[in-house]
């Protein structure tokens, strides 16, 4: 038994419409590369939107404590003026705002930001407005793994 080869009348010629068959498979190279680029970009981008208001913050060696469910943030900028969340309260509306955070359990667990430039008395009258509030959970966030400036142990006049 005999078979041809491809010089019979019987083999079909692919060179008179163009040479080629067309390809049944997708190239996704340029797919998987693109889906890359946007996951950095992505990575990146991610932490510059955790906190909207700009504060200098302090110094500090202490330990990041770990990140809760349920949270709210209070930022108080080099102004003066509180934000919860990424919302400013209006001026003498603390009391109102912190009543309106919804509530489970304990309470949410409060993370305070102040700008460095702030006058500590302004950051202890929010965190009274807080405790009044019954919010009692509070964290104060800083610049963490920074070296601080030195704390004098001695009298007030740092003699």
């Amino acid at each position: 038994m005999a078979m041809a080869l491809g010089s019979g009348k019987g083999t079909r010629r692919l060179r008179g419409r163009g040479g080629r068959r067309p390809m049944s498979e997708i190239n996704v190279t340029p797919f998987v590369d693109v889906m890359l680029v946007l996951l950095i970009i992505f990575m990146v981008t991610a932490p510059l939107l955790t906190a909207g208001v700009p504060i200098q913050l302090p110094d500090s060696r202490a330990n990041a404590l770990p990140q809760d469910a349920q949270q709210v943030s209070i930022s108080i900028d080099s102004e003066g003026y509180v934000y919860i969340d990424d919302a400013q309260v209006p001026v003498g509306g603390l009391p109102q705002a912190l009543e309106a955070i919804p509530r489970a359990g304990e309470g949410p667990d409060v993370t305070l930001r102040a700008d460095r430039a702030l006058d500590y008395g302004r950051v202890m009258a929010v965190m009274g407005e807080l405790n009044r509030a019954g919010l009692n959970r509070i964290s104060l966030v800083t610049n963490g793994g920074q070296s601080s400036p030195p704390v004098n142990a001695g009298s007030p006049s740092g003699e």
